[in-house]
């Protein structure tokens, strides 16, 4: 009887801690789905954007473009002005992307320390001062200090990672995580679409960005608003550093390149990973930076190669991203969760040699069809290889340095998109598109090979 009792109430706990564990996930992605919603806003208008601060002569842009007019006639390339803002897109993209590899492990030192659920209002309030910014930009001095604010504010997206780690239940650790890129996928899905509506819709007179960069505001004030009132903390202050210096000491780790090549956060103390979880985490964290590293150059030269070959309008762009999120919506859901345990690793050959022929298929795209033929082979990798790879690290280290491991993996994925889209954009505006993602394309082998060094992790618990 006593033992019936133990057993009820065992039961009763479970799922008081199960619908606890439900009401943060839901929350996290309501809150992380509004945060993308606005951010996406601007992925089409990227082009149209840079080509209306050079048809005001914007003296900022103009000195920009005279600096890079000057370093064209010094190497040799044809003064080809319309490639000068894919150039100035990939830079913006990689300034972006460099602010939150710097930012992502700061704030989730600060956050180790008071609390998540502070430091992700703060996040907030930083990206509402952001889009704020791109509001009344009128300027491209302007609107460049906006995104210098908005990259710096974004380590919003690992605190939502971070909180989901929090919860006790593995189950609903890994539920948390496919969430989460549920809301990248509708984010990105629903937002460029949007966003070319409205600067399609602008009035006469109106700037045509006005829009998006309003709602885009609003979106950010609304997920302030929500994460107040419904976001509980879900880190204890028992379980907190005793101050942010140890946690800003941690967090060296995850800002040095070498270390995070290494995993050096993870070998120190008592609990360090066996050699040879080691030496296939080294091989993992290559294979995912290289991956991103080529992935976010196409992210970012892939609107000005529609933008200028095909004369794809900002609506068109929207509709490109609307495509591209469906596809992996539906593959996320339909194929990517029935992957069984063990098979990630072969999915991920499977799903990069296809990049191959996508990105070949892209570069060298005359007409719609065959850039749609490339869009959905890139799809299907773009929704197959992140969360197989983050689900295979994931596997690796004792259950205190799963937070570590995921952390360093996250910084790896920030400084490949640091460096991923100026490369690819210089690239691009030295040799051309066709070079460009061919160069890219035929790069893939070099993660294909990586990952036939793979073995299974000896459990270290």
């Amino acid at each position: 009887m006593a033992q019936q009792v133990r057993d009820i109430g065992s039961s009763s706990l479970g799922s008081r801690e199960e619908q606890n564990c439900s009401r943060v996930i839901t929350i996290v992605f309501l809150a992380l789905f509004i945060d993308l919603l606005g951010f996406a806003l601007i992925l089409p208008l990227f082009p149209s954007i840079l080509d209306y601060y050079s048809q005001t002569e914007d003296g900022f842009y103009l000195s920009l473009q005279r600096g890079v007019d000057w370093f064209a006639a010094m190497v040799g390339v044809p003064p080809e002005r319309k490639y000068n803002s894919v150039l100035f897109g990939g830079l913006i993209g990689s300034i972006f992307s460099i602010l939150q590899f710097f930012s992502s492990p700061l704030t989730g030192a600060v956050s180790d320390h008071l609390g998540r659920r502070p430091v992700i209002m703060m996040t907030v309030v930083g990206l509402i001062t952001s889009y704020a910014l791109w509001a009344v930009s009128r300027t491209f001095g302007v609107f460049l200090l906006s995104r210098i604010v908005g990259g710096i504010s974004k380590g919003n997206v690992s605190l939502c990672t971070a909180i989901i780690a929090d919860l006790h239940s593995p189950k609903a650790r890994s539920k948390g995580m496919a969430m989460i890129g549920v809301a990248f996928s509708l984010g990105f899905t629903l937002g460029p679409m949007i966003g070319a509506y409205l600067a399609m819709e602008a009035e006469k007179g109106e700037v045509f960005y006005l829009r998006s960069a309003l709602l885009a505001l609003v979106f950010a004030v609304a997920d302030l608003i929500f994460i107040f009132f419904l976001l509980p903390e879900t880190l204890p202050k028992e379980k907190r550093v005793s101050s942010v210096t140890s946690g800003f000491q941690a967090a060296v780790d995850l800002l040095s390149p070498l270390a995070l090549f290494r995993f050096s956060a993870v070998t120190r103390g008592e609990e360090s990973p066996s050699e040879e979880n080691l030496q296939n985490l080294k091989v993992l964290g290559l294979v995912y930076f290289l991956y991103l590293f080529l992935f976010s150059g196409l992210e970012y030269t892939l609107s000005f190669l529609t933008h200028q070959r095909l004369h794809f309008s900002s609506m068109q762009q929207g509709k490109m991203f609307f495509f591209i999120g469906i596809t992996m919506a539906v593959i996320q859901g339909g194929y990517a969760r029935r992957i069984k345990p063990g098979n990630e690793v072969t999915t991920v050959k499977r799903a990069i040699v296809l990049l191959i022929p996508a990105f070949f298929l892209i570069g060298w795209a005359a007409n719609v069809t065959m850039l749609s033929a490339g869009l959905l082979l890139y799809s299907f990798a773009a929704a197959i290889v992140i969360p197989c790879l983050s689900a295979v690290v994931s596997g690796y280290g004792s259950a205190s340095q799963k937070g570590r491991v995921m952390g360093i993996l996250r910084s790896l994925g920030a400084l490949a998109r640091a460096l991923g889209p100026v490369l690819s954009a210089t690239v691009y505006w030295l040799a051309g598109a066709e070079v460009c993602f061919t160069l890219c394309g035929t790069l893939f082998l070099i993660p294909l090979v990586l990952l036939r060094s793979i073995k299974r992790p000896t459990k270290e618990e």
